[in-house]
């Protein structure tokens, strides 16, 4: 893909052309100041063509960047609406993600769905997504070399996706994109800014699953989510 600075060059050496056309007095095009600012701008980043879904998926490809490539057997990108309001951060595949391709498929992806749906929302609604994309072995913690190399598509696809509001589901989501190391009983149920949007952190679903009496916090959580929502 052309950079920036590649771009800029050919922008400049169009808009010279141009110019040095006008004054030896060719016809059939106009040079107007306010064509010249136009032309001009097509090197900007703001005008640039954003990135879609689509194109970040595409840039990913079969992803070596990192040794979880050594055993996975699927990507799982993400799923959900590519204009939602919300987006789902969890940590990274388990044993059905991985075998699926798909983003929380397997018992705590089944206890995310009931909260979504708790919330008045579907899935279809949503975009759900991890910090890796990638199952570790044994479903063991991410670690920070992998992070590291799946964190910067992740990035991307919240600046594609766009929302306005985020919620991290447990420890790894939450101190990634808050560049913390509280603990996430510290962290959860507070409103934090990630970029100019609005991020909740919560308990992760399959952390609910080992200890059930957690439910209501996430509950309690889930509540304030719908009330800054307007849900």
């Amino acid at each position: 893909m052309t950079n920036n600075r590649e771009l800029n060059i050919v922008v400049e050496e169009a808009k010279n052309y141009l110019c040095f056309l006008a004054e030896t007095g060719c016809t059939g095009f106009e040079c107007l100041k306010k064509s010249l600012d136009t032309i001009d701008k097509w090197g900007k980043k703001e005008v640039l063509l954003k990135e879609t879904l689509e194109t970040i998926r595409i840039d990913l490809g079969d992803c070596r960047r990192c040794k979880l490539s050594n055993s996975r057997k699927n990507i799982v990108f993400g799923a959900g609406s590519p204009s939602a309001r919300l987006v789902f951060v969890g940590e990274g595949p388990g044993f059905e993600e991985d075998k699926t391709g798909k983003p929380f498929v397997g018992a705590a992806g089944k206890l995310l769905t009931k909260i979504i749906q708790a919330i008045k929302l579907t899935r279809e609604q949503v975009y759900i997504c991890n910090i890796i994309k990638c199952r570790p072995p044994g479903n063991r913690n991410p670690e920070l070399d992998e992070i590291k190399a799946c964190f910067p598509f992740l990035e991307r696809q919240i600046v594609a996706l766009k929302p306005d509001f985020i919620c991290t589901l447990g420890l790894f989501a939450t101190q990634t994109l808050l560049e913390t190391k509280e603990p996430i009983s510290k962290l959860r149920g507070h409103f934090r800014d990630y970029k100019g949007i609005k991020l909740l952190p919560t308990y992760h679903p399959a952390y609910l699953l080992r200890n059930p009496d957690k439910k209501r916090d996430v509950w309690e959580d889930m509540k304030k989510l719908m009330n800054e929502m307007g849900e």
